[in-house]
């Protein structure tokens, strides 16, 4: 593990330890950060972070830390020992809403597939010629659009 990776999650867990503990802003929703992408020389970092709930809590959320970003900077600088105070930018992490939306598509072709493989009476066993479950129906159903 490089410097720069051990930085970095030293201020992922500094954020989030302090975000959680000791910011009393109530318009800081349940806030998760997600990841920290730290610059080479170490001075800038960008803090993602994902909340739990509407976009009105993401934007009450980020008016929060913006307004708190000085406080939050001042006591990541004295916790962690560096040169200099590192400069922290937040930005929302989309990440985990398109990963559900990805599980939403895959459970909804999980559940167009059920009626084929049960109507043919196989029950699943629908084997092409090279021997794996689909055969020709797992081809044309990449090329489906949902």
């Amino acid at each position: 593990m490089s410097r720069k990776e051990r930085v970095e999650e030293a201020i992922k867990k500094e954020v989030s330890l302090i975000i959680h503990d000791e910011l009393k802003d109530p318009r800081v929703g349940f806030v998760t950060i997600t990841r920290v992408e730290l610059t080479k020389d170490l001075r800038n970092a960008k803090v993602f972070y994902s909340v739990l709930g509407k976009d009105e809590d993401c934007k009450k959320t980020k008016l929060a830390l913006d307004s708190a970003l000085g406080y939050i900077r001042s006591l990541v600088a004295q916790r962690i020992n560096l040169r200099f105070a590192t400069e922290l930018m937040f930005h929302e992490d989309h990440s985990t809403e398109y990963s559900v939306r990805i599980e939403e598509v895959l459970n909804k072709i999980k559940e167009l597939d059920q009626p084929e493989d049960v109507s043919k009476g196989e029950a699943g066993l629908n084997t092409g010629k090279d021997g794996q479950k689909g055969g020709a129906k797992r081809n044309l159903r990449r090329h489906k659009k949902i």
